[in-house]
């Protein structure tokens, strides 16, 4: 049986999954798929290529500079964070991306992105983030309002998470039956109702699916965990999520708390590891 990493986003709440997903690293496991939904992909594409310890390496080093995630890039360039900065000079020059390992991973890797025109979810298979590639990766990753439209592959998209924040069905449309779902909100979380939902009609209106898509996406997600929590008990589905609350901002300043929230997804991996490997190891 295929097996699929499902990995939320969060945007700074997501360095979770990166200390999860550098457990797995250290103890030779992965998967037959990663499907990354915002800090989920960017997370996801440092594991398919086994670069443990990077995600953390480089949010701790470059986490309070302006360019990196901030107020003062969106109202710079109208992105919050600097494109340049994050997806060319940062992966090509100050902490490198391996695009070869990424290339020759055995995992093949889906970016989630939100289509703004149709309001519906994208499941784009990247088996290469290098040039223009790698506008799939900030599209999953570009928060709506605080991000530009990501005009690529003949297609307009933002931030997967709007539209499909947990894609655990569409992995398994895809024929992945054991799938590892880290989340990054703690147990007995659920969504409530946006209070963005006129803002949304506003600066998307010439999208009316996408804003409808912001307006519901509490009721997506909520449903999004009811459909996990049933997988789980078929013993179909194994969810990784934190196991305390640790109060993190999206664009969180403190380094300290950025540090916790890792450490936290290492602490929670490791606590369950045999449970984990048993999982993807087995028949």
């Amino acid at each position: 049986m295929t097996t699929a990493l499902i990995l939320e986003g969060g945007a700074k709440r997501g360095i979770y999954t990166a200390g999860v997903l550098d457990v797995l690293l250290e103890n030779g496991l992965t998967a037959d798929a990663v499907f990354g939904v915002s800090a989920g992909a960017i997370h996801g594409c440092s594991f398919v290529a086994g670069q443990q310890g990077r995600s953390i390496r480089y949010n701790l080093k470059y986490g309070n500079d302006p360019r990196f995630m901030s107020l003062k890039s969106w109202l710079k360039t109208g992105n919050v964070v600097d494109v340049e900065f994050c997806y060319h000079e940062l992966p090509d020059k100050l902490d490198p991306f391996d695009h070869e390992a990424f290339e020759n991973a055995a995992a093949k890797f889906y970016t989630v992105c939100s289509n703004v025109e149709t309001g519906q979810a994208e499941y784009i298979l990247c088996p290469s983030l290098r040039g223009d590639k790698i506008n799939y990766l900030r599209a999953s990753a570009s928060l709506p309002f605080l991000s530009k439209i990501v005009e690529t592959g003949g297609k307009k998209l933002l931030d997967g998470g709007i539209c499909d924040s947990i894609p655990l069905k569409a992995a398994q449309n895809m024929d992945y039956g054991r799938n590892l779902v880290i989340l990054t909100r703690p147990e007995g979380y659920r969504k409530k109702p946006a209070y963005n939902g006129w803002l949304a009609r506003l600066v998307y209106r010439k999208y009316p699916a996408f804003a409808a898509a912001i307006a519901r996406r509490h009721i997506m997600y909520n449903q999004e965990l009811d459909y996990i929590a049933e997988q789980e008990k078929l013993g179909r589905t194994l969810v990784l999520r934190p196991s305390r609350l640790i109060k993190i901002g999206k664009m969180e300043a403190d380094l300290g708390i950025v540090r916790q929230m890792y450490e936290l997804g290492r602490q929670d991996a490791l606590a369950r590891l045999a449970e984990i490997k048993d999982f993807l190891q087995k028949d």
